[in-house]
This record gives structure tokens, sequence and C-alpha cells, in this order.
């Protein structure tokens, strides 16, 4: 019953938790806009039946995103409050502008681009959703800024124990988030890829599966109609295969984006927080090789432990500095100059509390880092690799019969979920002991840097921590619940669970191709925008 232990796990849970509506919502919603982009320039009913499909679902993730984000900065008041006291002159400026501007874009525009497809002409409709998405990319740059800031602190002088900021234009352009901001961005991107691909197989599978969509002697498909189903015609087959090489071309260029950010940010880490990278790479020594299997004790903090089964020469040093042959300061190198620059105990001082003048654990826990950083290179590699096998089995048009091959495409969803869990548990997990950590040059900015043991809120017992935390959990287990079975509902449902108007009318009565018309000239509905929104 440890506050301090109870309030990260509080914190961890909910944020891991939260992070995995935010790529989904950033890539998708992007995703969308250029769908609706090209529906509105070449009036293709296709186009406007992958905007709303995936729009549904991109709403319901939307909402979900912002129910669970809710719960975060209050608990910076609540649990976290010395740190919220050391942070906050800095941490201000971020965090208003990510609630009061980007939020507030996004959730007003995103209102009219809902609401707005009868009442708005077409070019303002389709702006309403650019603007939406871009305070979506606004709002996670404003996060990431604070975030960078507690990586690499910038831009503040320390004024009675406490950093103030004094450069405003160096905390928003700090280097750590410019390189922070596109990483993430493509994440969100290979999340959204991966989601197209996996469902758009689905239900190409399914048409096979029933018989609509047929092969013939070439190999190439024959797309079928099923007059009993509404909406499973020859356009609902350009939906899926449309949909299917969007997420294909998606995936794979975010893949690229985040191995070339990810490669920079490696390179800052190196410089910015170098125990945090030795401990990823298992680099106990000095030297140029990278690990790719090391074994040890589990839990222990001994670097001696640890013994390099498989190394590659010279990886670490592209990895940190760009050549082959620079050797990098190892974990036993970098302990003592730590200890030398930030000391060798916890201040006897009552913020730590129980913790006050115990030994500082340097070395963050090697199993989280080591496997975290290869667990995001593994499911984003993963994730690249599936698109590529699926841009060469749809070549014809249609994807393989196999039941396990869908099964796979499905589940393959989750890899770049888990890419972008294990990158962030990695970034925030391998700074330890801090939760502001120090620049490498202690002469820097009047050592800016605040261990985690004196960040938790002093009044909060553990007792109330762990019955929050249940309750956290709890709550959040059923959300997680409630937006599972929305998503498999409407994914199952297909294109006509986000546009009943299918069912009222023949496809060709129904559908006009004319931009901002919402697809409906025929018999409808008279509440399908009520009916696309809820």
């Amino acid at each position: 019953m440890d506050a301090l232990e109870i309030a990260r796990w509080q914190f961890g849970i909910t944020t891991v938790y939260h992070f995995m509506m935010v790529p989904l919502t950033i890539g998708l919603g992007l995703v969308v806009a250029v769908i609706q982009t090209a529906w509105y320039r070449t009036g293709k009913p296709e186009y406007l039946r992958m905007t709303k499909f995936w729009g549904k679902l991109f709403l319901i993730n939307f909402i979900m995103g912002v129910a669970t984000g809710i719960v975060q900065e209050f608990q910076f008041g609540m649990a976290w409050s010395e740190y919220s006291r050391f942070v906050g002159d800095v941490f201000g400026a971020p965090l208003a502008l990510e609630a009061l501007l980007a939020f507030f874009v996004e959730s007003t525009f995103l209102g009219l681009w809902i609401f707005g497809w009868k009442q708005l002409k077409p070019a303002i409709h389709l702006a309403c959703l650019w603007v939406a998405v871009i305070g979506s990319a606004l709002s996670a740059y404003f996060i990431i800024v604070a975030n960078s800031w507690m990586q690499h602190p910038v831009g503040v002088e320390m004024i009675n124990g406490r950093p103030v900021m004094t450069d405003a234009w160096a905390v928003f352009t700090n280097n750590t988030a410019l390189v922070a901001v596109p990483h993430t961005l493509f994440g969100a991107l290979a999340v959204a890829g991966g989601f197209l691909l996996g469902i758009a197989w689905y239900h190409l599978w399914r048409r096979r599966h029933d018989g609509v969509d047929t092969v013939g002697a070439d190999g190439r498909v024959i797309p079928g109609e099923d007059v009993r189903i509404p909406g499973r015609d020859r356009a609902d087959h350009n939906v899926w295969i449309r949909s299917l090489r969007i997420g294909v071309v998606v995936a794979m260029i975010s893949f690229a984006g985040t191995a070339v950010t990810g490669d920079l940010q490696g390179k800052l880490m190196f410089q910015q927080q170098p125990m945090k990278m030795a401990a990823a790479e298992a680099a106990c020594h000095d030297g140029t090789g990278f690990s790719v299997l090391s074994v040890g004790n589990v839990g222990s903090r001994n670097c001696d432990d640890v013994v390099a089964v498989i190394e590659v020469p010279g990886i670490l040093s592209f990895l940190a500095k760009g050549d082959f042959t620079t050797e990098v300061k190892g974990v036993n190198t970098l302990l003592p100059e730590y200890q030398a620059n930030y000391g060798t105990h916890l201040p006897d001082n009552p913020i730590y509390g129980e913790r006050a003048g115990q030994e500082i654990q340097y070395v963050p826990v090697m199993e989280v880092t080591y496997w975290g950083f290869r667990m995001m290179i593994g499911f984003g590699g993963l994730a690249a690799l599936a698109a590529l096998v699926a841009l060469w089995l749809t070549r014809k048009g249609t994807v393989p019969e196999s039941r396990w091959l869908m099964r796979l495409a499905v589940f393959g969803i989750l890899a770049p979920f888990g890419a972008n869990a294990a990158g962030w548990i990695f970034t925030e997990m391998g700074r330890q002991p801090f939760v502001v950590a120090p620049n490498p040059d202690p002469s820097g900015i009047d050592q800016v840097f605040m261990f985690t043991a004196a960040a938790v809120s002093p009044g909060v017992s553990a007792g109330e921590l762990i019955a929050s935390l249940v309750a956290l959990t709890a709550v959040y287990a059923v959300l997680l619940v409630v937006e599972v079975k929305l998503l498999v509902k409407y994914i199952r449902g297909g294109v006509v669970s986000a546009m009943p108007e299918l069912g009222h009318a023949p496809a060709d009565e129904n559908e006009d191709e004319t931009p901002g018309s919402g697809g409906n000239t025929g018999p409808k509905p008279a509440d399908d925008v009520l009916a696309f929104a809820y």
C-alpha cells in the first residue's frame, strides 16, 4: 500500500487506456477528410459511402476518447499536486491552448460536420471536417509540448525553487517536441491504416464467403450483388477494395515516417536521457553493438546480471551518433555520472515521505525499457509487413477465401495499437526516477529536474488512491465493452449501418453523385442525418 506506486499505476492505466483512442481519432479523422475530399472532387458514390462508414466509426471513437480524457487533467491536481505546483507555470500555457483553442475548435467544427450534411454547402461542410482534423493535430501538438518539457526542460529559470517560463518560444519549439510530434502523428496514421485494412479485408471476405463476389478464370474478381441485403451491390465492393488499398498506402507511409522520426528521436534521447536509451538497449558496458536478445534476472537493477545473447556490432553507434564506430556509454559508466550530478540518496525532506534518505535507483526497470522498445519496433514492422502482403494478395481485386487469413487481418488491427502503447510506456517508464528529467549538462538551466518521489500529493492516502484506482479501472472496463460493442455492431452492419437511407430505396434512386446532397434524392427516412450522428 504505497501511495506513490498506486498513484503511478493509476495514471499509467488511465493514460494508456485513453491513448488507445487518441491515435485512431487523429489518424482516422485525417483519412476520412481525404476520402470526403475525393467524393467532393469526383462525386463517386463509393467515396460518399466510405466517408459515412468510416466517419461513423471515427465518431464513436472520438466520443470515447473525450470521455476517458477528462480524467487526465483532474489527476494532476488530485494525485500529483506537488508535481502540478512545480510545473504549473510551464504547463499552464500548452494545456490552456490545448483545451481552449485546439479542443474547442475540434469539437465545434466536428459538430458542424456531423449535423451539416444538408444544411451546409459542400465546400463549407468539407472545410469543417478539415478544421476539426487540424484541431485534433494541434491538440496533440500542445500535449506533446508539455510532455516534451518533462523530457527536456527548456525556456525557464528557477525562481524560489520553481521553474518559471521565461522563453515561451523555446518551450513551444523544444527540439524534443518537434521530433516527437511527427513521430506521434505517423504512429496515429499507422493505427488508421491497420484499421482500414483489417475491416475492409473482413467485408471483402464476407462477400466471397457468401458468394456475392466470384473469381474468373484469370483469377480476377467479378463483383456481384445481393438483393436481399441493402447496399450490398457492386458499389459496395468498390468501397471495401478502395478502403483496403488506402489502408495499405497509409500503413506503408506511416511506417516509413515513424522509422525516420524514431531514428531522430533516438539520437536526441542519447543526448538528453542517455540512461533511458542505454537501458533500452541493455547496454551495460560502453560499446557499439546493438542487442538483438539479452537475458538477465527479472526485476534486477544490477546491470551485471544482463548477458547479451545476440548482438550486432555498430548498430548502437548508428542509432546514437549516426556512424558505426563511436562507442556509446553504457549503464555502468553512466551510473556514477548520475550519482555525482544528482546525488546518491533522496534528500532528507518531508516531501519525499518514507522515501526520504533512500538510495536513488537511476537505472529504470530494464525489462520494461528493453522489451518496450522492441515491442514498439516489432509491432510497427509487423503492421508494415502485413500491408505489403495484403497489397500482393489483393492485386486481383479481392481477398483469398481463407478464414484464417481473414482472422489474421482482423487481429492485425491491434498491432499498431500495441506499437503506440509500447512506445509511450517506454518513453515514460524510461525517464524514472525523474518525473521531470534533467538536462544531461548539470550546469544547464540551473538543474531543472524533479524526482517522481516528490511529485505525489502529500495529503492523499494509499487507501484513497487504491479506491479511485479500482473505481476508474472498473469504469474504464465498462467503457471498453461499450466501445467494442458499438464498433463491432457498426462494422458488421457495413455501409448501411452508417447510411440507413440505403435500406429505404434502391441504390440507383438513393445515391446522387452531386457532392453535398448527402447521397439522397429518392425516398429516405426524414432523420437520416440524425441516424448518422447517433
